[in-house]
């Protein structure tokens, strides 16, 4: 997992062509007003780097559940607001609730964070496939950008 201002992320192009392409992109359109849809942001050779703008409720911490994902990495920027993020490492976790699905490329655990994470409007967020994530914890409604980044 990284957090960084956005500003800084550009120390970690070098570990992914798809991440190199998700920063650039980010520096290219942070200041776009962006509306609630997909947006590409350039192809890797794992296949396409897209951006999701979401308008999430936000939940209370009891209510979340950590995620993984195994074919993507994700991006989360928020446009709106903070963002409260839980993460466990995913080889720490022992209650799946739903399995895997290679359809959606997720799976949900009942496990507890094992931190949590304060994100404002100018950070971002990366999980890896290994981090388990509980996104959109907080209060009332919020704005933000989750890039998937394939991974092979």
């Amino acid at each position: 997992m990284i957090v960084c201002q956005i500003e800084d992320a550009q120390k970690f192009v070098t570990l992914s062509e798809g991440i190199a392409i998700a920063i650039e992109w980010l520096k290219n359109h942070k200041a776009d007003e962006f509306v609630k849809g997909i947006y590409m942001a350039g192809s890797a050779a794992e296949g396409d780097v897209i951006v999701k703008c979401e308008e999430p409720a936000l939940m209370p911490r009891e209510n979340s559940r950590l995620e993984a994902h195994r074919r993507f990495i994700d991006i989360h920027v928020p446009l709106k607001g903070t963002e409260i993020i839980g993460w466990a490492p995913v080889s720490a976790l022992k209650h799946p609730t739903v399995p895997y699905s290679s359809e959606t490329d997720i799976e949900f655990y009942g496990d507890a964070a094992h931190s949590l994470i304060h994100l404002h409007k100018g950070q971002l967020a990366v999980f890896f496939p290994e981090d388990a994530h509980a996104p959109n914890i907080g209060l009332g409604n919020h704005r933000k950008l989750c890039i998937k980044i394939p991974v092979s």
